[in-house]
């Protein structure tokens, strides 16, 4: 690897309200002996130098993770809120973003979007996973805190402003499984069994 980890932050989005799991806090829902947000900061602890944490409530239980974020204002504002947030909190070269609803992230998800951005001049990368781009699965250079607030004030979904900075697409498609999310507490069984060893 040629960079160092400490070039990173990873931002863990977990503000979501859960609607799909009957109004829980879906990072902290268990997975097979450990919570969703465990399984997520296991993953990415070997990439990144600190971790931040969006999440809108059970602050305290998240803290024991990494640096807990809350939106600004009252309520659910979607996954840019804390994308913004976590720009604005970040003092890392390199912000990465991934969702606390998939269990397994890719090991090398870092080094990846980092390669393409750097090749490429660009500010971000974003994962594709070879039908679809995941945006959630992104990394984003430090600076960019004020376009992303100002997407948000203008309610763009996360891959229009991921357009508008000119983020690359990077192409995942050999580790496609990594990008699966559990939104149904059935979805969280069926993982189980899968995964059982």
């Amino acid at each position: 690897m040629t960079h160092a980890t400490t070039m990173f932050a990873a931002a863990i989005l977990a503000g979501g309200e859960g609607r799909r799991v009957g109004g829980s806090d879906k990072g902290l829902l268990p997975l097979a002996g450990k919570s969703l947000i465990e399984r997520v900061v296991d993953e990415l602890q070997s990439q990144v130098g600190s971790i931040l944490i969006c999440a809108n409530r059970h602050a305290d239980e998240y803290a024991r993770f990494g640096k807990v974020l809350a939106d600004a204002g009252q309520g659910f504002h979607g996954p840019l809120a804390g994308i913004a947030n976590a720009l604005a909190n970040n003092s890392a070269d390199w912000l990465l973003t991934v969702p606390v609803d998939a269990p397994s992230p890719p090991r090398d998800l870092a080094a990846r979007l980092y390669g393409a951005a750097t090749a490429a001049r660009a500010d971000a990368a974003v994962a594709h996973d070879g039908e679809r781009r995941q945006p959630l699965f992104a990394l984003y250079r430090r600076g960019l805190a004020q376009t992303a607030a100002q997407a948000l004030a203008d309610d763009l979904p996360v891959y229009r402003w991921q357009d508008a900075i000119g983020a690359v697409e990077v192409d995942f498609s050999d580790q496609a499984q990594c990008f699966a999310n559990l939104n149904t507490l059935a979805e969280f069984r069926e993982w189980e069994t899968r995964h059982a060893r």
